[in-house]
């Protein structure tokens, strides 16, 4: 029997969660969870871990002087890609403007997932 810990980041409770799983992979229980998201969380956690990522790439046009512009996945993505995404996203730059929702990137790093921005740029 293997067993995880996890602290849930389902709901702001953060909930300290015990996963115990058969050697195989299989989920036998999860405990410590004060709410189904926690339940929810803790499976998809052991089984198929997903981030959000997170960071900023250049723009160019700017009439503020702005250099850079956040970004964001648009939704999670597996969390074995996050170096994939974070290479993809060396040497872009995008021209001005930029608004909060503007796909910067389609389907970075062949997730199926864009990039998209997080903040205005003028």
């Amino acid at each position: 029997m293997i067993t995880k810990n996890l602290t849930c980041i389902g709901c702001p409770l953060g909930c300290q969660i015990e996963v115990m799983m058969e050697e195989d992979g299989r989920i036998r229980l999860v405990t410590g969870n004060s709410c189904p998201r926690g339940d929810k969380y803790a499976r998809k956690e052991v089984t198929s871990p997903t981030r959000i990522v997170t960071s900023s790439v250049h723009v160019y046009g700017s009439r503020t002087g702005e250099r850079m512009v956040p970004l964001k996945t648009a939704s999670d993505i597996p969390k074995d890609k996050i170096m994939d995404v974070i290479r993809d996203l060396r040497g872009v730059s995008v021209p001005c403007p930029v608004r909060i929702g503007d796909v910067l990137i389609r389907n970075v790093a062949g997730t199926g997932v864009d990039m998209i921005a997080a903040k205005n740029v003028d």
